[in-house]
Formats: structure tokens, C-alpha cells, sequence
């Protein structure tokens, strides 16, 4: 058996590399990640003579006006004497409506994006803002850096991540003193999730459940610009009224983007701008959650049949995509005030949420 990193490994690493700011070899290019470039490392870059690739998704190049050539990618020619502060306005959103014109942009037609449309997946997945810093390799110095070969990035970022039970304890809660938290960690590195079970629900019949995205700002701080923490305490509540169910905690806080990403939306809201524009404009998609992860967990806990606890028709798609049989989606409308309204009303009218 070999002692060298696999490929999950190897992209666990470079992730953490990026979000350092050390790049990372990814087919034949150097890749950066550039919310982390800083200017000593972009100086050196220059000192290469090669020309550099801005890679920004379509999202975000649709609302800079710049040519996505390749689909769901734009690469933009970073001008030789742009300084790295061109380079931050260009990627970060938070000053459009002050400087609007960032361009004119110029965008790459001809050539393969496929290293910069791996490289933004990987990036997504440190949860930094999509947006990657290319050249070739060229006579580069690459000795020590990470390198990842392009197809097996491609396969393992599209991979369902292996999920490992860690350890199950019993946990007296308010809404129900039999309770027992089971903490899953991922095969790749990234954050754990966790389950708790209130009773002891049989596995042969349908079982009360709620998957819930982690929300630091509403579950923990009492946000009212959500309706996330009062959706977690009515959940617990019910399935504690009723003796049993199965609440999934899963880390993917804002809606998949992590929470740096999270206040930047929060930002752009604070301009007039909603919940998807904002994601948007940040260059995500709606919704970047992977909900095979919760479906592995339940499956692991020998849950087949769930009782689901959602607004979201899509989220009862995805887990019966993902080989459970949701029996019933049971509603749970709680938390709506004037601070959320306008929230909840996105959700509903581009997320297809029933409220």
C-alpha cells in the first residue's frame, strides 16, 4: 500500500492551498484562486511573460456585460498593468453600483476552458468566491505544489463524497429528553455533519425529517433576516411533540456558499438586490447544496422511508432522486416577519417554495 496522497487527498489539499493563497497545478495551467491572489505572488506571475486568464462564471460575467465564449465560463484577458486591486473589483461585487463600468472586458473566444471550469468547481468547494487566476505552466517553477491531474479532478469533484459515522451519544433535549446526536464525518476533508434522532423512530416505517442547512446568523445569533432558526426549533418541537423524527444538520451554510460568501449576498441585499440576484452577481448558482449528503446519512441510519419537513417541492425531488421514498412533505412555516418578508417572497417566486 502506497503511503502517497489519493486524488481525494490530493484535492483536499489543494482546496486549503487555494484557500491560502498558494496556488495549485491543474492539468498543464497554474491556478490561483483569486479572492486569495496577493500582490507579491501576481508580480512573480508577471515575471513569466505569460499572459493571464481571468476565469469568472456565467453569472458573473452576465452582469459585468462580458462574453462567456465557453458556455458556463468566461475567461477574461487580465490587461498587463492591471494592479491585483482590478483584479478584486473585477471578482467582488460590493462596489458595482459605485463603479459599474469595470471593463471594457476583454474575453477569450478560441482555446479549452475545461482546466478553468475545474479549477472554479474546486474553488466553489473552499467556498471562495468563484472566481480563478490561470496561465500555463510553461518553465514555471512548480516544485512542491500540489498538482492535480484534470480528469481526475473532474471525476472526483463530481463524485458523491463517502461519509464515515464518527460517534453517537445520547443528548437530553429540551423538546424531548430521548435524544442522541450522530456526528458523520466526510471522506474528503471537509466539514461534519451531524443527525439527531428524538426517540427511537422505527426503520421500518416513514420517519419525520428535516434536513437543515446550517445557518450561523439565524440558528445561533436569532437573524431575522431568514427563517431558518425558527424552522430548526419548530422541527425539533414536532418531532418532540410527536415522540420521534430525524433532524439532519448539514454544514452547508448559505444555501451551499459558506458564510463569508453568505454576508456578501447580505450585502448586495442591503443594495436592493434579493436573495438568487445576489447569488448571482457573486458568480453561484440558486442553490449550490449537495443533497446526496443527507440522503447517504439516513440511508446509513437504515431510514428508506421519510415523512419530510419542507416548503421546497425541489428538495423532495432531490432526495427521492437520490433512492428515498418521501411518503409525505409535510409543511413548516415558521419565523416570517417584516425583516424576512421580502426573502421569503424570493424563495417562493424563484425557488418555488410553497408558503
Amino acid at each position: 500500500m502506497s503511503l502517497l496522497p489519493n486524488i481525494t487527498e490530493l484535492v483536499a489539499r489543494g482546496r486549503s492551498d487555494l484557500r491560502m493563497g498558494v496556488p495549485i497545478v491543474v492539468g498543464d495551467a497554474l491556478v490561483f484562486a483569486a479572492e486569495t491572489l496577493n500582490a507579491d505572488r501576481l508580480a512573480a506571475l508577471r515575471l513569466s511573460g505569460s499572459g493571464l486568464v481571468l476565469a469568472l462564471t456565467a453569472w458573473r460575467a452576465e452582469t459585468l456585460k462580458a462574453r462567456a465564449y465557453d458556455g458556463d465560463v468566461a475567461r477574461v484577458v487580465v490587461p498587463e498593468d492591471a494592479p491585483l486591486s482590478w483584479i478584486h473589483s473585477v471578482i467582488d461585487p460590493s462596489d458595482d453600483l459605485n463603479a459599474p463600468m469595470k471593463g471594457p472586458l476583454k474575453t477569450m473566444r478560441n482555446g479549452n476552458a475545461d482546466v478553468e471550469r475545474a479549477a472554479l468547481e474546486l474553488v466553489k468547494s473552499a467556498r471562495l468566491i468563484p472566481a480563478v487566476v490561470s496561465l500555463p505552466v510553461g518553465q514555471l517553477a512548480t516544485d512542491g505544489l500540489t498538482r492535480l491531474g484534470l480528469a481526475a479532478l473532474r471525476d472526483e469533484l463530481k463524485a458523491a463524497k463517502p461519509l464515515a459515522p464518527v460517534v453517537s451519544a445520547r443528548l437530553p433535549l429540551v423538546v424531548n429528553e430521548a435524544g442522541r446526536l450522530h456526528v458523520f464525518r466526510p471522506g474528503d476533508g471537509g466539514e461534519e455533519h451531524y443527525a439527531v434522532e428524538i426517540g427511537r423512530p422505527s426503520r421500518a416505517e416513514p420517519v419525520l425529517t428535516r434536513l437543515h442547512s446550517a445557518c450561523f446568523t439565524g440558528d445561533v445569533l436569532g437573524s431575522l433576516k431568514c427563517d431558518c432558526g425558527p424552522q430548526l426549533r419548530g422541527a425539533l418541537a414536532q418531532m418532540g411533540a410527536e415522540g420521534e423524527g430525524v433532524l439532519l444538520y448539514l454544514s452547508q451554510e448559505g444555501r451551499g456558499i459558506g458564510l463569508a460568501n453568505k454576508m456578501r449576498a447580505y450585502f448586495l441585499q442591503d443594495q436592493g438586490f434579493d436573495t438568487v440576484e445576489a447569488n448571482h452577481r457573486l458568480g453561484f448558482e440558486d442553490d449550490e447544496r449537495d443533497f446526496r449528503v443527507g440522503a447517504e446519512i439516513l440511508r446509513s441510519m437504515g431510514f428508506t422511508q421519510i415523512k419530510l419537513m419542507t416548503n421546497n417541492p425541489r428538495k423532495v425531488e432531490k432526495l427521492s432522486a437520490c433512492g428515498l421514498d418521501v411518503v409525505e412533505r409535510v409543511p413548516l412555516k415558521e419565523g416570517k416577519g417584516k425583516f424576512n418578508a421580502d426573502y421569503l417572497a424570493t424563495k417562493a417566486a424563484k425557488s418555488g417554495h410553497l408558503l
